[in-house]
């Protein structure tokens, strides 16, 4: 009797993956995929992957939750390969999936490092966006919560944690006094002086206060790694995704970023051809990549997600949408490259993978001696690069 958890997309559904796998341990012989929606490809390997366990696991209960089985119910449903469905707000309950209340629900140190979710849900309406459908609005963990799933996490023997949500930046706003995440980092670090180092997902870069800017650009275990949650480099895109920042405030955000932390690497999330977009406003949205010094690139080519605002809009043709996904992937390419090639000859402190790479305190990935225990951090100085990792 086993059980087989699949997690796809974001980090948060990796952290609530673990969840369930910790939860569900003595629940027999089942299959759950913890679905993803965002775009319609993902939806498509929602399918493919639901498709594979169960020729994999014939005889398994093979249950889907996640964001595609609240946004896609009735067709993920009618496949003949589902047995059920749990709602996405119900996954971490154990009265959702009939197993005893008093099961643990702490994540297992599975991985090199621990994904906590501390955030789920949105307030806000991005008009490309379906996510608000599957996970509902923000809600955040306590403090105390946090903190004591970190040290539990620490006593397994954890070296870094990675605090993710849905929307990070807004964790807080509906507990009492409205916090914002500074206060929740300033917490962590408090309450847990044995971690190492504590990364942070995907942030919103118009949230970023001056209580967590003052960490991210002081703090030495807050990792030199932020990952902006940027999608387009035009403002009219912008305003028409509804999203709160213009250009401007991005380029600002990481020029005082960089003022005061130098060694900071910058990712983005980036949607090509959105619709309404045109070569102007594409080639600005390849350009930021360059002026921002993107290193870590998501590229997303854009889909129409049911009962967005967007997939009303006038849309791009396929064919230019992939075509500049490409082009935004190669810009992207070439930022990183350079990039590494200037880490070359510096000191590394590096996490231990079970592949036989690693990340950097910049999450810089690289090639370790064969043998380094995962799980521990090793200092390197690199000297050369191969195949974009650092060795």
């Amino acid at each position: 009797m086993t059980l087989h958890v699949v997690s796809l997309g974001c980090r948060l559904n990796l952290s609530e993956s673990e969840a369930m796998r910790a939860m569900l341990g003595d629940a027999g012989d089942m299959v759950v995929i913890n679905s993803c929606a965002v775009t319609s490809q993902a939806v498509r390997q929602t399918r493919q992957a639901i498709r594979r366990a169960r020729r994999a696991h014939p005889d398994a209960r093979l249950i889907v939750t996640g964001c595609a089985a609240e946004i896609e119910r009735e067709a993920i449903a009618a496949m003949p390969e589902v047995d059920g469905l749990v709602a996405n707000v119900a996954k971490l309950d154990p009265r959702a999936w009939n197993v005893p209340a008093t099961v643990p629900t702490l994540p297992s140190a599975a991985y090199t490092r621990a994904y906590v979710a501390v955030q789920n849900g949105c307030d806000h309406a991005c008009t490309f966006c379906v996510i608000p459908q599957g996970r509902g609005a923000s809600r955040s963990l306590p403090v105390d919560a946090v903190c004591r799933e970190i040290k539990g996490h620490l006593g397994k023997g954890v070296r870094e944690v990675v605090l993710t949500g849905v929307d990070l930046t807004s964790w807080g706003h509906d507990l009492p006094g409205s916090p914002g995440l500074g206060l929740l980092v300033e917490a962590i670090l408090l309450a847990a002086p044995a971690l190492e180092r504590l990364r942070l997902s995907s942030l919103d870069g118009i949230e970023i206060d001056e209580r967590l800017f003052g960490l991210i650009t002081g703090e030495a275990r807050l990792m030199p790694h932020v990952h902006l949650s940027l999608q387009h480099g035009h403002d009219l895109i912008l305003k028409r995704m509804k999203r709160r920042h213009s250009r401007g405030d991005a380029v600002r955000l990481v020029e005082r970023l960089r003022a005061r932390r130098p060694e900071i690497a910058i990712g983005a999330d980036l949607i090509a051809g959105f619709p309404t977009e045109g070569e102007a406003e594409h080639a600005a949205n390849r350009a930021i990549i360059a002026e921002l010094g993107v290193v870590h690139g998501h590229v997303f080519p854009y889909s129409p997600r049911p009962g967005t605002p967007a997939a009303r809009m006038p849309q791009v043709d396929t064919a230019p949408i992939k075509a500049r996904a490409a082009d935004l992937r190669a810009e992207v390419a070439r930022t990183r490259a350079a990039w590494l090639a200037s880490l070359v000859g510096a000191p590394l402190k590096v996490l231990a993978e079970r592949d036989g790479t690693g990340h950097a305190e910049n999450f810089a990935r690289v090639q370790l001696a064969p043998g380094t225990e995962p799980g521990t951090i090793v200092h390197i100085v690199p000297d050369r690069v191969i195949e974009g990792l650092l060795a």
